[in-house]
Formats: C-alpha cells, structure tokens, sequence
C-alpha cells in the first residue's frame, strides 16, 4: 500500500526532477526535546511520502543532534575526530527510523552510508545512489561525508552535487535565513533572497558557509524553509514562494 493520496497533491507541479533534502537531527525530536520523537518521525515520513506523488527523485540526507552532536562532545573534552565520528553514528539512527516510517508507508528506500555498516545499510557509492533514484526509491544518505571535522551541512552539499541535484532544501525550525535568530532576537529581519557572497559576508549561521561554499562552486540554489508547516516539503519543490533562497545573485532583500 502506498502513501495516502492528497486530492490538492495531483494538481501540484514539480519544479525540480531530482532534489536533495537535509533534516536536521532536531527534526525527529520533539520541539525543545532530545532523542527520537515518534509523533515526529511519522510527521516527516508524511511529508515525504506526499513528496513521491510528483514524480520526483529524492535523496535525504539525515542529521544527529537530536541523539548525538560532535562539536558539543568535543566542547566537553572528547577527541574531536571520535566525537565526530559518534555524531556520524547518530545520523544512522535517525536514517533508520525514517527508513522504518517511509516503508510502513508503502514507499520503497534505500539507504546509504558513508561509512560501511553492511548489516544495516549500502555502502554509499555514487552510481548506486543514482540508479535506486533513477528506479524511484527515496535515497537515504547517513554518516555524513564519512570524515570528522565536516557537518552534516556539507555532507548535503556534496552529494547534492554528486549526485546532479537541481536544489538543496534545508528544512529547519525556521522559516528562512534571518539577520540573527529569530527566537532570540524579535528585530531580526528575514530574508527571501540571498546571494552566495552575501550569506557568507554577513557570517549567517543557519546553514554551514563550507556547504554553501560549495553550493556556490556548483551553482547549486539552496531554499532554506520550516519543516514543521504541513506540506511545505511539497511547496519548496513545486517553487512556491516561501522560506530563503541562496543562489547565484539575490533580487530581493529582507
């Protein structure tokens, strides 16, 4: 059985044929929460699933702060390289949860990871990775880029670019990129567009400058967008209006 249909789904439009997604590890706990949530896991999986009623190739690449993050590890005294690597172990919890929710839904997946874990998962290997899109299955990518020192952020960026995806969506508990954060800072302005230049001038931190970096080597557009508003998943690929986008020039400020 697939995902439930949504009648307003089948007059939707993709904008892209192969998009990847990020999800943060704070995406699969609950708001002001540790660990996994399962009201949440359930919640992205619909998102998703509402995804494949438009014929488009989707890869996810999922984070781990929610069980583990690196940098705090390392903050608390742990070698850095293992900290990292424990964060990268973390992101293959929450791909296996989300790999569960997905084909409870009747959706078919693959997931991969960049450090080997035969048992649970692929090997990422980028043809691989092309092919199962190619077939229809939703691509799960954990482990990060496999290295320490990088973030999950970057890991998006680069198997986005790997693997010849049109945009990048960063879905956050935001709804775009601020000139501070906009839960602590009530004055801080939104921004619908940005340049690559500017985002990193301007030293905004919702998304890693290495990723957008190389967003930015690629030519590869970013949308940074809330997760938590039913059906934006659906909007950012159909090219609606919302969120920030990171591209090439910007044609309008906050």
């Amino acid at each position: 059985m697939g995902a439930e249909a949504n009648p307003q789904m089948s007059e939707t439009k993709a904008r892209y044929r192969r998009v990847l997604l990020k999800l943060s590890g704070e995406a699969f706990s609950a708001p002001e929460g540790e660990g996994l949530d399962s009201a949440q896991v359930a919640f992205i999986a619909q998102e998703v699933g509402a995804v494949t009623s438009l014929g488009v190739e989707l890869a996810i690449v999922v984070g781990g702060g929610n069980v583990v993050r690196g940098a705090v590890l390392s903050r608390m005294g742990v070698d850095r390289a293992s900290a990292d690597y424990m964060g990268m172990l973390a992101t293959v919890i929450n791909g296996l949860a989300l790999q569960d929710a997905l084909e409870q839904r009747g959706l078919e997946t693959r997931m991969l990871t960049a450090i080997e874990m035969r048992a649970v998962a692929e090997p990422f290997v980028r043809r691989r990775a092309l092919r199962h899109l190619e077939k229809g299955r939703i691509v799960i990518l954990a482990a990060g880029t496999g290295n320490p020192y990088f973030t999950t952020d970057t890991a998006a960026a680069l198997r986005a670019t790997e693997l010849a995806a049109e945009v990048l969506l960063k879905a956050t508990r935001v709804d775009g990129v601020y000139s501070s954060d906009p839960l602590k800072d009530p004055q801080a302005t939104k921004y619908d567009q940005l340049s690559y230049v500017e985002f990193i001038n301007h030293e905004l931190k919702v998304i890693d400058a290495t990723a957008v970096t190389l967003c930015w080597e690629n030519r590869l557009p970013i949308l940074v967008f809330k997760l938590a508003v039913p059906g934006n998943i659906v909007r950012a690929i159909s090219g609606e209006g919302i969120g920030t986008v990171i591209a090439e020039q910007s044609h309008a400020g906050g």
